[in-house]
């Protein structure tokens, strides 16, 4: 299995880096002060096509696969990680409808998803339930040629800006788990969806993240994913093609606080020398670098291998399963443990918000958190064994 970067993958690889330095970069510190959602870093992203670089060609992506997905993601995300989340989770948002929508519902909804025209969220998340699926509430009852959605979902990236939601709805709670459930596709605007609480958060701080509320929503029936019944299985592989958008944004925070912190040790003198040539700080940047490149092999080899699936719901290995679940956990860990490492490297001047250390240090932490927790995905590792 080839995994090293094709030209196609250096060029885009490249672009993106000069992209994120030169238009991402000198505002990050600024939208992180003021947490207010950017549409112009949408627009850049929607300029530069980045939204459909996993789409399929025939729906006006450009089919560049899950790897592209994640070097673009990665790059985005070693300056700003709120904005390499545009792309991570509009990727999430419509994974729903590029694994289990009939032909009609690709044609309606994926070409102005490709172009980033409407964005993308994905509500699963509830207040009393996130990793225990059992305990979800949200309800969708058929009423003729509609389901009435009633209940809450929480924490949900995108969510207020959003055009369409994909939202996982109990339909039998008498049911077995695993057969009750359903993922309908909410557009903006219908009666009775509304937007609530907006969350204050430690990082990632301008990106959306809010409360949805569902009051006698009536969706209509054409706009379920599948099958009655299929919403387990549909929320179940979303999660395994999506959990490496967020390995790659995690990488690219840990990517960005390293490349920060070896910069500031050479510039830094102490004792006479520059901070790097004392092997208290030389050893701790050789440890960062080491842990990244480890996180970043492991992730491109699961985005290699993934990317060769058809995106649909036919059954996933247990090995793959275990590399996606492995590539989010280690890199979410990655992320955290470097980025703390570079605050040290930094001192005093770490701690202080002027220097980006200190914000990669709080956007490192979520990706430990969402997409399954890294608890959850030790889990699913160890029943793949």
């Amino acid at each position: 299995m080839q995994y090293d970067l094709t030209e196609e993958q250096i060029l885009l690889q490249n672009m993106v880096r000069r992209l994120a330095k030169e238009k991402v970069a000198p505002g990050a510190g600024k939208r992180d002060e003021d947490a207010e959602f950017d549409w112009e870093m949408v627009e850049l992203m929607r300029e530069n096509g980045l939204y459909g670089i996993d789409f399929p060609e025939a729906y006006g992506g450009s089919g560049a696969g899950l790897l592209a997905l994640a070097i673009t993601v990665e790059e985005l995300s070693k300056v700003d990680a709120a904005c390499g989340l545009l792309v991570a989770d509009h990727e999430l948002g419509s994974l729903p409808i590029l694994l289990a929508a009939n032909e009609e519902q690709r044609k309606r909804f994926l070409p102005q998803l490709a172009s980033g025209e409407h964005l993308a969220a994905f509500a699963l998340t509830e207040p009393a339930a996130g990793s225990d699926v059992a305990r979800l509430r949200c309800r969708a009852k058929k009423d003729g040629d509609s389901y009435i959605l009633n209940g809450t979902k929480n924490f949900i990236t995108n969510g207020g800006v959003a055009d369409i939601v994909t939202v996982y709805a109990v339909t039998d709670p008498e049911k077995p788990t695993h057969k009750n459930a359903a993922v309908f596709v909410v557009e903006k605007g219908t009666p009775g969806f509304t937007v609530g609480k907006k969350e204050n958060k430690m990082g990632i701080r301008w990106s959306d993240t809010v409360e949805l509320v569902f009051e006698d929503c009536r969706v209509p029936a054409e706009n379920m994913l599948g099958q009655e019944g299929d919403g387990f299985h549909v929320m179940m592989k979303t999660l395994d093609f999506s959990r490496p958008g967020v390995a790659a944004q995690a990488l690219g925070i840990a990517a960005g606080a390293l490349e920060y912190a070896i910069a500031y040790a050479k510039e830094r003198e102490s004792f006479g020398k520059a901070i790097i040539e004392h092997q208290g700080i030389g050893f701790k940047l050789a440890d960062m670098a080491m842990r990244t490149e480890a996180a970043r092999q492991l992730l491109y080899k699961t985005c290699a291998m993934m990317q060769q699936l058809p995106k649909d719901l036919s059954r996933i290995s247990p090995e793959i399963i275990r590399m996606s679940s492995m590539s989010k956990c280690v890199c979410g860990d990655v992320a955290m443990w470097v980025t703390t490492e570079a605050v040290q490297v930094l001192g005093g001047y770490g701690y202080i918000k002027e220097y980006p250390v200190e914000r990669m240090m709080r956007d490192a932490k979520i990706t430990q958190i969402y997409e399954g927790t890294n608890e959850i995905q030790r889990m699913v590792i160890a029943k793949t064994l």
